[in-house]
């Protein structure tokens, strides 16, 4: 493969690479928005109701649906917090590569202008 090629490919990889992270870091920020407007629900709930209890037996039903499905966006939060600490691992490895493959690709070529230079001289 062309060093031109590999880089070209190690390009694509970082864009991908930031991609990913970017798009992780969206969803985080969206599953935290969203948690952040459950619990104003639940809290709205539990002040409507008069019972901030959760073992209460009249303790509202939709503030209980509200805190699973919060408890639930907070896991995943953690989830993705662990896939974007992998997600900038692997960003930082592409573009570790990628910085390889452009040093050698100027090692190359200024190797192909020094043989021209020399080929040029001799005939």
């Amino acid at each position: 493969m062309k060093r031109d090629n590999l880089v070209r490919l190690t390009r694509f990889k970082v864009l991908e690479k930031r991609r990913q992270v970017e798009q992780l870091e969206l969803m985080l920020g969206e599953f935290s928005r969203m948690a952040g407007e459950l619990d104003a629900q639940i809290s709205s709930e539990e002040k409507k109701a008069g019972i901030s209890d959760v073992n209460h037996f009249a303790y509202p039903t939709f503030a209980k649906a509200a805190r699973l499905r919060r408890d639930n966006l907070m896991n995943s939060v953690k989830d993705l917090k662990v896939q974007i600490s992998a997600a900038r691992l692997a960003l930082d490895e592409a573009e570790a590569e990628l910085a390889n493959a452009e040093k050698l690709e100027q090692r190359d070529s200024l190797r192909d202008e020094h043989e021209e230079r020399r080929q040029a001289a001799i005939g």
